[in-house]
Formats: structure tokens, C-alpha cells, sequence
């Protein structure tokens, strides 16, 4: 089955990404995988406090996660995988299209903002024409109408 990566972090234009990724597998009999990649910055304390934090951040991503989840279950019939790495966010990426070759798709949101597409894109950029699949990306104020007309 052919999945649809697609990043789940506290970004507004993650929202369409999801809803993008699930409307196609929705439409083509995929599935979708959602990475979080955890920062390692976010750990550099003493191991005791850094192992709490950790666990509080993949608590925070699972609940994160079950909102959009729900969503794609309830209205796509699409039921998501949860993937949590820890690292740097384009490597990660780049390893997890490695370790599933299921993936065939990677859907990323672009920033509306005046700042560019988000720091996401903007690194990925970079390194597009390595990437082993091709990349969606979704606008970040692309209304729930266009999305359900595109896919």
C-alpha cells in the first residue's frame, strides 16, 4: 500500500498537510503516516530531567496526533500511523523514507506568511532532488473546499 508521509508539528499549515494527505489516501486506497520528529536541543539537561521532558513531549505528540487522527478515521476512513523520531528534522525525514518503503509520497504545508514556506521546505529545499519520491506541498491557506477539489 502506498502511504502518504506527512509531518505533524505545532505549525498552522500542518492542518492542511493532514487534511491534503488524508483526502488522497482517501481517494487512492492509501494510507497515511504521520512523522513527529523531536528536536534533541529540547534534552540537554541532566539525563533525569531530559528523560522527563521526553516523555512529555511524545505525550504531547500522541495527543496532537489523536485530534487529527479522529478526523481522518471518522471522515476519511482512513486510519494513520503514528511515527515519533528524535533528531534533526531532514535527516529524520530522509531516514524514515528509508526505513518504510511503503512511502510514496512526502505531503509538506507552506507557510502563508510573508517569512516563506517554513522552515521545513525551506532546508528540504536543499536537498529536493535527493528525496526518492516525490513531494506534495500544500498551501497553508488553501480553503477545506479547494483541498476537497484537488484530491
Amino acid at each position: 500500500m502506498r502511504k502518504f508521509l506527512v509531518i505533524l508539528d505545532d505549525s498552522r499549515e500542518c492542518l492542511n498537510a493532514m487534511r491534503f494527505a488524508a483526502m488522497r489516501a482517501a481517494h487512492t486506497g492509501g494510507g497515511v503516516q504521520v512523522l513527529s520528529v523531536i528536536p534533541p536541543d529540547e534534552f540537554n539537561h541532566w539525563i533525569g530531567v531530559g528523560n522527563i521532558m521526553r516523555e512529555e513531549a511524545r505525550e504531547r505528540i500522541h495527543v496532537h496526533f489523536e485530534v487529527f487522527a479522529k478526523w481522518m478515521r471518522d471522515k476519511q476512513d482512513v486510519d494513520p500511523e503514528l511515527v515519533i523520531r528524535e533528531g534533526e528534522i531532514v535527516p529524520e525525514i530522509f531516514q524514515q523514507l528509508e526505513d518504510d518503503g511503503e512511502i510514496g509520497v512526502l505531503v509538506l504545508g507552506a507557510s502563508s506568511e510573508n517569512r516563506g514556506p517554513g522552515p521545513i521546505i525551506s532546508e528540504l529545499a536543499r536537498t529536493f532532488g535527493a528525496l526518492p519520491i516525490p513531494v506534495t506541498i500544500v498551501p497553508g491557506d488553501m480553503t477545506k473546499e479547494k483541498l476537497e477539489a484537488i484530491t
